[in-house]
């Protein structure tokens, strides 16, 4: 057992708290992993805010994170102690159905399928003050040591500076790859994306790769206009600077409304929007931002009778455990820039401040290390 430090959340809403924790050992068919950098998500803010409703406190949250590691469990090949790593929060299993379909990134042992609150033997890793702690997604990157299993953790180049690529195991990787693989834009086409955080940007980037030649961002904080120029926007819209609905503004500055968009906020009613500003008959609008579990968003269908396309995506369409490595490399041979994200480097103790940038609107991303 290691004993180590960890932000843990003990319930819904409140501030998290860096505790001393019981790391037991893997078991088999499991790794354990000294954390070394970890990157703050929205998706761990929706979970301190309780929008995950089948979550379970306490909690260790983190789910973007990069280490080396410490030890393995019985049974397991695709790692060895020393090994640069990172978790992946979509696993990989490569037995199920989904995982067999070359075409699918989802994988029946996600979240989604099956509570990744405990580990698959419905037992925990972690205790604290003699209570049990849950794993969020099976990640928990606010630990400094964590245990996943095996189909949720990938090998990378031994060279990689693990507080930079971090950011891959969720926000960049999800935003590139909305534009690169679930609406594969097209080289010459417009694009507009709702919402400039990290995934948003990465979205930008994502077409900017893609060679779409109009990338028109779209967000309320004017403050992050500047960092999407720099990405790759050629336009950037504030909706509280005009009278009449931001899909109506889009339409007119591209005629019929443009080739691709973005939602990446999670609100039902920037989703219809985004759904709205794209071409009614051709255009193809992506949901990255998660809504509160149980939302419905009210649609006219009319909408996508005329042939718009709406789909979601699930970290961007990768498999993960087969993709990270080769994303790594591509950030290595410096084939994009995910460096431009990182606005903050804390320490774990000040995991707190980081949530508060996070809320203000002041970061894109912040790196905690241990």
């Amino acid at each position: 057992v290691i004993r180590c430090r960890a932000a843990v959340a003990w319930a819904v809403g409140k501030p998290l708290s860096l505790e001393e924790v019981e790391v037991a050992p893997p078991k088999a068919g499991e790794v354990r992993i000294k954390i070394v950098a970890a990157g703050i998500c929205g998706t761990d803010e929706n979970l301190l805010q309780g929008f995950f409703p089948n979550a379970d406190f306490p909690v260790i949250p983190g789910h973007e994170g990069a280490g080396i590691v410490e030890s393995i469990g019985e049974g397991v090949t695709s790692v060895k102690p020393g090994d640069k790593v990172m978790p992946v929060c979509l696993p990989q299993c490569g037995e199920c159905s989904f995982c067999l379909n070359p075409e699918s990134n989802y994988c029946l042992k996600t979240h989604f399928s099956e509570s990744q609150n405990l580990l698959p033997d419905k037992t925990s890793r972690f205790t604290c003050k003699g209570k049990q702690i849950h794993h969020f997604l099976w990640v928990s990157t606010f630990a400094e040591y964590t245990v996943i299993p095996e189909y949720a953790v990938v090998k990378i180049d031994a060279a990689a500076p693990l507080d930079k690529v971090c950011l891959l195991g969720c926000g960049f990787s999800t935003g590139y790859g909305a534009a690169i693989n679930t609406a594969k834009v097209k080289p010459g086409s417009s694009c507009a994306i709702f919402g400039l955080g990290g995934v948003g940007l990465s979205v930008v980037m994502g077409c900017k790769a893609a060679g779409a030649s109009r990338i028109i961002a779209v967000d309320i904080n004017k403050d992050k206009f500047a960092k999407a120029r720099e990405l790759g926007a050629t336009d950037c819209i504030n909706p509280q600077d005009f009278k009449k609905p931001i899909q109506e503004v889009l339409t007119d500055m591209t005629g019929h409304g443009v080739d691709y968009s973005f939602e990446a906020i999670g609100h039902a009613d920037t989703m219809t929007a985004a759904l709205a500003s794209c071409n009614m008959s051709t255009g193809v609008c992506i949901m990255v931002g998660e809504l509160a579990s149980g939302s419905v968003i009210p649609l006219d269908p009319m909408l996508v009778l005329s042939g718009r396309t709406w789909k979601g995506t699930l970290l961007g369409g990768w498999k993960m455990r087969d993709s990270l490595p080769k994303l790594v490399s591509s950030y290595m041979e410096k084939k994009f820039n995910s460096d431009l994200l990182i606005t903050h480097t804390l320490p774990i103790a000040k995991v707190n401040e980081g949530f508060e940038l996070l809320r203000a609107g002041k970061s894109i991303r912040s790196v905690l290390l241990f």
